[in-house]
């Protein structure tokens, strides 16, 4: 069993942020969307990466959390697989993929939008063992 946890954050102007807080943006529900999309990330993760083998995951969640303070979206994905390989690209890739389509769906409204600390925060199983960061 394999299990990895990644995660970044998508800062914006106050505009964009209430758009994203309210479901006001004009291009629709910006996490739901987002949500989506990095869920199909992570499963195309091996089509994007040379040298990536394909996984047959288990589970791929991706979650948002609003950070009204710094006008800022927190995305953190978790993958898990059985298999011989660990996870981790999938997991930055969704997080990623995530966020980009936040920045896509909120462009119109800060241009300026920033993403930053995309990392793995965890990872589990195989054969160099558990990872917290």
């Amino acid at each position: 069993a394999r299990q990895a946890v990644g995660r970044g954050i998508i800062t914006m102007n106050a505009a964009a942020f209430a758009a994203v807080r309210d479901c006001t943006a004009q291009k629709g529900d910006v996490l739901g969307v987002a949500r989506i999309a990095g869920i199909m990330a992570a499963k195309r993760t091996s089509e994007l990466i040379p040298l990536c083998h394909p996984l047959a995951l288990t589970r791929v969640a991706v979650e948002f959390e609003l950070l009204p303070s710094d006008s800022a979206v927190q995305c953190t994905a978790t993958v898990e697989t059985v298999g011989p390989t660990g996870v981790e690209m999938e997991a930055l890739t969704a997080v990623q993929v995530a966020l980009l389509t936040v920045y896509d769906m909120c462009k119109a409204a800060d241009k300026r939008m920033v993403m930053t600390g995309v990392r793995v925060l965890e990872k589990h199983g195989g054969k160099s063992g558990n990872f917290v960061a």
